[in-house]
């Protein structure tokens, strides 16, 4: 069965995870605020089907929570993708196997990857109308300006296609456009990502870059197109691995290139290696302004087509939570087995998203000697192109529950001497976005070992933490009721109850 956004719109609304808005609103900020209100809470999918001068309905905040994402992706809660992950860990560096059991569990592997091949689509439904040259409007989707500082209009949640004008493999991302005229776009991209690269190879050959930007397609599609794949797998691969048959592709009507058939919208243009525009300043997930760059990619659509009635999706970045946050704490437990399969002491990590999902990262090893943690914090940063930008690394002990704030806020002030246990690394490639570094591009990162410290890191004797008696402990456990207790939920704990000023 082909998987598209109004599936998951249908599955929504049958979880009461939908709330469709009939009054009129407008697409300049209104939207945003409302949207930006309903994430905050951990609120409803919200589709707007009356906006202010548009005949397109906007859907927005479909992955505002953990739970929705998990729903996309065929699994019922986040600890679920890890198994998702293991598959790609495989794929990712495959290795010999050592045993049959790990043989038996590649073949699994290459036999799902058969299964995920894409299929080709003769009559997609993104090709029930066709506008090409002067019928292309830009102008006629209902993009959202966010900020009341935003130079203009925004496309965010499209997947950007573009193929590598040597190998002909394509790259699939999630970038931000602006919106320039009736035909043309600006690109918000960093110099890492894969259409740098094809841009850069164009420029090479004195060519255009193709371009297509595939517009409401099936969230897990856009998990996909987040994940870091190695450069020679695709994305589309992937989308199969995850919805464990092949998505079915379409050929684009003007450009060689493969777009889901089943998208609400699809544009197709060209880059010209040289030719930019002016972008900026726009919201970013940073929480605050973008600075303008006066040289960003201009795009040039030449052909757009739809399916009948379109639905626009969706989303805006800015300070979390936002539902590229949410995405973010699925996609950390997909890195997770990736991670340990390139660093293999690391037993779990977490990225918070009050850290802005990948500023800091979490730790836990299982630590066997000295240094074993700047090892650790090292092997991460070099682990996957998405840490690279990753400014603080803390490393605790394998008992620290790394998702708990306080646990390991413990293990800092308690087993950190910042002379010894934290370290710097300047002047290294960075987030051009970061207005805390002194100069745009190029920052330092931080290192804290939070771990138990062993000889020679230490010569002091380290006394044993403090723990309960686990004999006492399990007598408790077994006569809570009878104390007269069992109404207490003491496992749902108010944080505020302890200082902290955490407001829903």
């Amino acid at each position: 069965m082909t998987r598209d956004l109004r599936g998951f719109i249908k599955l929504l609304e049958e979880r009461g995870q939908l709330r469709r808005i009939s009054a009129l609103v407008d697409s300049d900020l209104e939207i945003s605020e409302i949207a930006t209100r309903m994430l905050q809470k951990g609120g409803p999918a919200l589709l707007f089907e009356n906006v202010k001068g548009y005949e397109t309905p906007v859907a927005v905040n479909l992955m505002g929570t953990v739970e929705r994402i998990c729903w996309s992706m065929n699994v019922d809660k986040p600890e679920d993708l890890e198994t998702l992950g293991k598959k790609l860990a495989l794929l990712y560096q495959p290795r010999p196997p050592k045993k049959i059991s790990q043989a038996i569990d590649f073949g699994k592997v290459l036999f799902d990857v058969l299964k995920a091949k894409p299929s080709r689509d003769l009559l997609p439904p993104c090709h029930q109308v066709v506008l090409k040259d002067d019928a292309v409007d830009l102008t006629k989707i209902p993009m959202l300006r966010v900020y009341p500082g935003d130079a203009g209009k925004v496309l965010t949640l499209g997947l950007m296609i573009t193929k590598d004008p040597e190998s002909k493999i394509p790259n699939v991302g999630v970038y931000r456009l602006q919106l320039q005229s009736k035909n043309t776009m600006t690109v918000q991209w960093l110099s890492v990502r894969g259409p740098t690269r094809h841009l850069r190879k164009a420029a090479e050959r004195g060519e255009k870059l193709e371009v297509a930007i595939a517009l409401g397609v099936d969230p897990l599609v856009i998990m996909a197109a987040a994940t870091p794949v190695p450069v020679d797998l695709s994305e589309w691969l992937f989308a199969g691995l995850y919805s464990g048959s092949g998505i079915h592709l379409a050929k684009c009507k003007t450009v060689d290139l493969e777009v889901p058939a089943a998208a609400e919208m699809i544009l197709e243009g060209t880059i010209t290696p040289g030719e930019t525009g002016v972008d900026g300043p726009a919201g970013d997930h940073m929480g605050y302004y973008g600075g303008v760059n006066e040289n960003a990619p201009l795009l040039r659509f030449h052909c757009m087509t739809h399916r009948k009635n379109p639905i626009y999706l969706t989303t805006f970045s800015g300070r979390p939570p936002k539902e590229d946050a949410m995405m973010a704490i699925a996609l950390n437990r997909i890195y997770t087995p990736i991670l340990r399969q390139q660093v293999p002491e690391i037993i779990d990590f977490f990225l918070p998203m009050e850290a802005l999902s990948y500023k800091a990262a979490v730790l836990s090893i299982d630590k066997a000697y000295p240094g074993h943690a700047r090892r650790a914090a090292l092997a991460f940063w070099s682990a996957l192109p998405q840490f690279s930008y990753t400014k603080f690394v803390i490393v605790v002990d394998k008992d620290i529950n790394i998702r708990d704030p306080r646990a390991v806020v413990w293990a800092i002030t308690s087993k950190v001497d910042p002379a010894r246990d934290v370290f710097i690394l300047p002047d290294n490639p960075f987030d051009s976005l970061d207005f805390a570094t002194e100069r745009a591009g190029l920052g330092s990162k931080m290192g804290i070992d939070a771990t138990t410290k062993v000889y020679p890191e230490t010569d002091r004797v380290w006394n044993d933490p403090l723990i309960s008696d686990p004999d006492t402990a399990a007598m408790v456990d077994r006569r809570w009721a009878e104390y007269g207790l069992a109404d207490l939920q003491l496992a749902e704990v108010n944080p505020n109850l302890f200082g902290y000023d955490i407001r829903a």
